[in-house]
């Protein structure tokens, strides 16, 4: 495709200098004249945060990441057909395609996220301040680059790898790279992530630090099935401090953000400053008054649900689990679809439909006391130490190393009210470490990487479909041509605005 590029330069000039033409305008900000002190560098790496916040705690991050897997579906609203409701509707049916502002969304923001990282990597350096921030604020958004390419390969496969800012229309228009080439990127952004950061101090300030970067590169490796590289960053984050909280419902608690627990989580901050979450919102009913889930007057007609437990999930936890209720709850109520009159709130344990009412499961774990509606205080968990327990278990019981694995993944099981695991055949305890992180893990957008991960994404989400369409084949809007998972849909496709303005080659299937 040719690139047709108009510059006009229109100068004036009667008598001028060398000096006259560098000059910086200093009542703006600029690159000329910001990227020089701690300070400069410390609000710079502020938007590379921001930019964490866009594309991991935003609607197409659960969307992609947990309504596309089993754990979740959805409340059809038939009172809103705006696209915006459709492309996520279509992504939970595996019909999304180039034209979904959904998942360009989400391709975007990480590159926006690129962007911001690859501005202060390029100036740090150069900054007069002490070499000890340098190698800080270097360390951080290096950690930053990586995530926000580990996510863009894990969702598009190879893309284009910017590791440096774009200046000119030469270097604004790269071709995508191949996976490996993706991957090699960020295992390098890491292993220098861990030399500049230290090691986490607790109570945590939410930033990176040498334990999320590990933790980030073990599961780089996870993913990439190098189990021996996984383990040696996974043996050095278990000896950095981090424990498990005593209670799992704890973990989701205002009081403990950032806790002994977290390895790395977004920030948030409720109140006027534009700084809010909105979690709870998006996942309970649509219902004029949702005030029996919240705690305050609040109405959700438009803006709720999505991300709604399946029955097949609440079944999959097991007896005696305390993670059920502290995950899901439920409730009840009568009136149409997209506008339920609760009057009802439930525990998931052993719960049994009331005759004419309907049922409403929802994700319980950010709910929390708020005072403004959809503006709450919610963190949202990126790496826990439980991920990195099981994750443990996972890589030593890949190298035939049961026995070894199996105290890892009984941590994670104690906390839960649950006996230990003594199953030492490989395959059988596969299965248990998978579902023991489907469970631990649930409702954090894990579960659709990790079916792709393990290779059962099309076994399991194909059998996911036959289900909700049994499930809700009364309700008949589920399209007969959805849930057909071959492995072009394992990717997502690359957004249509990038293939027309980049010359890129589209994913397979779309």
């Amino acid at each position: 495709m040719k690139k047709i590029i108009i510059i006009l330069i229109t100068v004036i000039i009667s008598s001028c200098s060398d000096d006259f033409l560098n000059l910086v305008p200093e009542s703006s900000i600029t690159s000329g004249n910001f990227y020089k002190t701690e300070a400069h560098f410390d609000q710079a790496l502020v938007g590379a945060y921001a930019s964490v916040r866009a594309a991991k705690g935003s609607v197409a991050a659960w969307v992609m990441g947990e309504m596309r897997s089993d754990n979740t579906h959805m409340e059809f609203n038939i009172t809103n057909r705006g696209p915006q409701y459709i492309e996520r509707e279509y992504t939970d049916f595996f019909m999304d395609d180039v034209n979904s502002g959904l998942v360009a969304n989400m391709y975007n923001s990480c590159y926006v996220g690129i962007g911001r990282t690859n501005e202060i990597l390029a100036s740090v350096q150069e900054g007069s301040f002490s070499q000890e921030s340098k190698d800080r604020i270097h360390g951080q958004a290096s950690f930053l680059r990586a995530l926000f390419y580990f996510d863009l390969v894990r969702f598009f496969g190879g893309v284009p790898l910017y590791l440096s800012p774009v200046r000119g229309a030469g270097d604004a228009y790269l071709p995508r790279s191949t996976t490996n080439e993706v991957y090699q990127a960020i295992i390098s952004d890491l292993e220098i992530a861990i030399q500049k950061l230290g090691r986490p101090s607790f109570p945590q300030s939410g930033r990176a630090n040498e334990g999320s970067a590990r933790m980030l590169l073990a599961d780089v490796y996870l993913t990439l099935k190098d189990y021996p590289k996984a383990e040696t960053e996974l043996q050095q984050v278990l000896g950095m401090g981090y424990s498990l909280l005593d209670d799992y419902e704890d973990v989701y608690r205002l009081n403990n953000k950032n806790s002994v627990e977290s390895i790395f989580e977004i920030q948030y901050q409720q109140g006027n400053q534009g700084q809010q979450s909105d979690f709870l919102y998006p996942f309970i009913p649509l219902s004029a008054d949702v005030s029996l889930i919240t705690g305050i007057p609040s109405q959700n007609l438009q803006g709720g649900g999505w991300n709604t437990p399946t029955f097949e999930m609440i079944d999959a936890y097991e007896d005696g689990d305390l993670r059920l209720d502290a995950s899901i709850g439920i409730v009840e109520g009568t009136g149409q679809i997209g506008n339920m009159f609760i009057d009802e709130f439930k525990s998931p344990i052993n719960y049994t439909p009331t005759p004419g009412k309907r049922t409403y499961p929802f994700i319980k774990k950010y709910m929390n006391p708020h005072s403004l509606e959809r503006n709450t205080d919610d963190n949202f968990p990126i790496y826990r130490f439980a991920e990195a327990l099981l994750s443990m278990a996972e890589v030593l019981n890949e190298q035939n190393r049961s026995s070894d694995a199996i105290p890892y993944l009984n941590q994670v099981r104690s906390r839960a009210g649950l006996d230990p695991v003594n199953e030492t055949n490989k395959d059988l305890l596969r299965e248990i470490i998978a579902h023991e992180t489907r469970i631990e893990l649930a409702f954090e957008n894990k579960r659709w990487l990790d079916l792709v991960r393990t290779d059962k994404a099309i076994e399991v989400m194909n059998q996911n479909g036959e289900y909700l369409k049994e499930f809700y084949s009364g309700e008949s809007y589920i399209p007969e041509m959805s849930y057909n998972v071959t492995p072009e849909r394992l990717l997502f496709p690359i957004p249509l605005r990038e293939i027309r303005i980049g010359d890129l080659e589209q994913n397979p299937g779309y």
